[in-house]
Formats: structure tokens, sequence, C-alpha cells
């Protein structure tokens, strides 16, 4: 995908809607300097040119039961084409992995795993990933605490 040209007025968008994707029109438009009808316009431009992917609600894990966080690095036997979507399609039903990344180097997938327990992730490791077609091997690493937690990119509003 080709770098978006973007002004001043729809990096701050982007930026308060990034920050905050509550903020009503009115507000938006506001803080970009504009009326809201061009707000809106814009808004629904940088939606249609896929820059802005959706809007979400930011959940607490713990509160929800889920007080187990996981990172996986997981290789397999092959990295043709064919083996490493199947890898994808196959995690992609599972709703425990909250990120896949395919990477380069030692392993060829990091995945983002919760669970309610420990235990819980040992039943997922050891029923479903270790024993996925063409998996060879899983490291995982448990999350302990998080310093930083940001979604999205760095937007300069200048």
């Amino acid at each position: 995908m080709a770098r978006a040209k973007l002004d001043r007025i729809d990096r701050r968008i982007l930026s308060d809607l990034q920050s905050n994707g509550r903020m009503t029109n009115v507000e938006l438009a506001e803080r970009a300097g504009i009326s809201a009808p061009p707000c809106l316009r814009r808004v629904r431009a940088l939606e249609r040119a896929g820059i802005i992917k959706g809007y979400h609600a930011e959940l607490s894990p713990e509160a929800l039961g889920y007080s187990v966080s996981v990172f996986a690095l997981v290789g397999l036997n092959s990295q043709a084409e064919a083996d490493l979507k199947s890898f994808e399609d196959l995690i992609a039903k599972w709703d425990e992995v909250r990120e896949c990344h395919m990477l380069a180097g030692e392993a060829d997938f990091l995945l983002k795993i919760v669970a309610e327990t420990w235990d819980d992730y040992q039943k997922f490791l050891t029923t479903r990933l270790t024993s996925a077609p063409n998996v060879s091997h899983v490291k995982s690493m448990m999350v302990f605490r998080t310093a930083k937690e940001v979604p999205g990119v760095p937007i300069t509003t200048e």
C-alpha cells in the first residue's frame, strides 16, 4: 500500500480518533479547527481509503477473567506459502490467539495468547497449538507485567 498523503488536519483527526474513538464529530471538528460537515467528509474519506480500519472498545482482560497473557514463538516444519497460509487460517479460528505476526529469523510466528488460567494456557498449548499440523516447536513467554501498550502508530500533528 502506498503511503497516504495527509495534511495537518487529516493527521490531527487521525491522532484524536486513535486516542479516543468515541469522540463526537463536533468535538473532533473543533480540535481540528474545521466545521463539522467537512470533518465528517474527511473521516469518511479516511475510512474509504483504508487508513481508518475500524473502531474498538479497549477491554480489561483481567476484569473479564483473562489473567494470563502469553507470547508464543512458533516454528513450523515448512515455510512453503501454502503451509504458512494453512497455519494462519487455523489460528484465525482460535479466539485465544489475539495477535499473529509472521517473523523473519529463529521463529516463524509470534502469537499473543490470552487464557483465564495458566492451566487453561497449558491445555491450549498441548491440545491445539503444539499438535497443529506443521508445528515443529513452541516457545512460551508468560507476561508478568505490561509497562506500555499503545494501539496504532505515532502521528505527528505539526
